[in-house]
């Protein structure tokens, strides 16, 4: 492979990947939000997480969640979750909602990274699903968290009601 080759496919694998970002950003914040039921199979806790403390222990989720950056407010109808903004029912359940599309947007970027293999070769894509990875589950890690977390703040209120 010549220089050349490897520059344009550096330019093209970039470009793929600020398209695929960007493209599954948009279009998550232009779905409606009754299409992400928290209580659905995919989005309801799991056993294994624990209450979110698989997150915290394993991950350290608490020391490094507020580094990530928050693609929302990029587009216009995006919600914006780095921190609570108020603590009223409707605003935490939509906040609940929100980590649903966060969670289903940076799945389906993570999915995107099979694309790679149809113009790259295998070592090539491999390092970009590596990529797709490294850049999307600690995304979803914290999506998950922060979903546990508030529902558990809702069900506090709840009871306290």
């Amino acid at each position: 492979m010549t220089a050349t080759t490897i520059a344009f496919l550096v330019i093209v694998n970039a470009l793929a990947w600020l398209v695929i970002h960007l493209g599954f950003a948009w279009g998550g914040t232009r779905l409606p939000a009754d299409r992400f039921n928290p209580d659905a199979w995919w989005y309801r806790p799991r056993a294994f997480e624990r209450k979110g403390r698989i997150y915290e222990r394993w991950f350290g989720v608490r020391r490094w969640k507020d580094l990530m950056p928050d693609g929302a407010g990029w587009f216009k109808g995006g919600f914006r979750k780095r921190g609570l903004r108020m603590t009223e029912d409707a605003y935490l359940e939509r906040f609940v909602v929100e980590t649903c599309r966060g969670e289903f947007v940076h799945w389906m970027v993570l999915t995107a990274g099979l694309l790679f293999f149809i113009w790259n070769t295998v070592d090539v894509a491999l390092i970009m699903v590596l990529y797709a990875v490294i850049a999307n589950v600690p995304c979803i890690v914290i999506q998950r968290y922060n979903r546990i977390r508030l529902r558990r703040l809702l069900d506090r209120k709840t009871k306290r009601e």
